[in-house]
């Protein structure tokens, strides 16, 4: 019980209160929510990754298992989500939208903090998760934004338009300079970590404000198959593969508690941009967090206890 209401007062408490901040702004001023997403996709997202990049320390070996389980973790729960948006007869874009919820989770303004608190700022720990932030982060805005794109233009304009994005320069422009060492002047590196500081709220008020704007239904059936999917069959599927690969200790304790977080804020920003069903995306995010609270901390029991 203690270790629930620390989870929930270090971690779930600030999400809501972004999002509650958000929520009352739009209510007030009806707020731009499109100008909103823009920001976020041209503006701090490729900030945060360029400077993340720039700061990660691993090893090479490190990074090679967590991409393997990454992969693996992806690839199933995206043939779980199209298996049941077939059985449920979802289709098009909604379809989509439904698959990017379950495979984007919210390893960065969530992620990181349980991540902090279950391993009391261990650096090796904190290295895995910064990984798969990195890797979620980078698949988030080449397929999650290719899959949106080419339901509406076509995979030939989708593909085309992704080198638009300053994402891609940002994460290669990370890499590269921290592979060589290059230093960064020190006006340009605070200001990349001023805008970088700023992902976490602008992204929750940005969620804030989508969910101010549409009611909630009754039968959304999508939502909590989406919902349940991520927050269950995440974790049970990662267990699976660590148990496959018999990863042990800290590794496999950060990996199971990484696949457990509810859908990324940020699957909600793009479907805003994209007019991809950005209602579904934002419902989704919405009820997948607060479900969060109670599944996260059965598995982070779990991980400390069986693995």
């Amino acid at each position: 019980m203690a270790e629930f209401l620390v989870i929930f007062k270090d971690v779930i408490l600030p999400i809501f209160i972004l999002l509650a901040i958000g929520f009352t702004l739009h209510l007030k001023f009806q707020l731009d929510l499109a100008t909103l997403a823009k920001l976020n996709i041209y503006f701090v997202v490729p900030a945060f990754i360029f400077v993340r990049l720039y700061e990660a320390t691993f090893s090479f070996d490190l990074f090679l298992h967590v991409f393997v389980f990454f992969v693996l973790l992806v690839v199933i729960l995206y043939a779980i989500a199209i298996v049941v948006a077939k059985v449920m007869a979802i289709k098009g874009g909604k379809r989509t939208t439904f698959a990017n919820s379950v495979m984007f989770f919210n390893s960065g303004n969530y992620g990181v903090p349980v991540n902090d608190l279950v391993f009391r700022g261990d650096p090796f720990a904190m290295s895995i998760q910064v990984i798969v932030l990195t890797l979620q982060n980078i698949f988030l805005f080449s397929y999650g934004i290719f899959s949106l794109r080419a339901a509406k233009d076509g995979k030939w304009k989708a593909a085309l338009g992704y080198f638009k994005m300053p994402v891609l320069y940002a994460m290669l422009a990370g890499v590269a300079l921290n592979a060589w060492n290059v230093p960064i002047p020190d006006p340009v590196w605070v200001s990349a970590n001023y805008i970088a500081d700023s992902m976490v709220a602008l992204a929750l008020m940005t969620l804030g404000a989508q969910v101010a704007r549409f009611k909630f239904k009754k039968g959304l059936y999508s939502v909590y198959a989406s919902m349940s999917i991520r927050l269950i069959g995440g974790p049970v599927v990662a267990f699976l593969i660590i148990l496959l690969f018999r990863l042990d200790g800290v590794i496999a304790q950060a990996l199971l508690i990484a696949s457990a977080m509810p859908t990324s804020v940020n699957s909600a920003v793009i479907a805003e941009e994209y007019k991809s069903h950005p209602d579904l995306a934002a419902q989704t995010v919405l009820f997948s967090t607060i479900a969060s609270m109670v599944t996260v901390t059965i598995v982070i029991y779990v991980a400390n206890n069986l693995l």
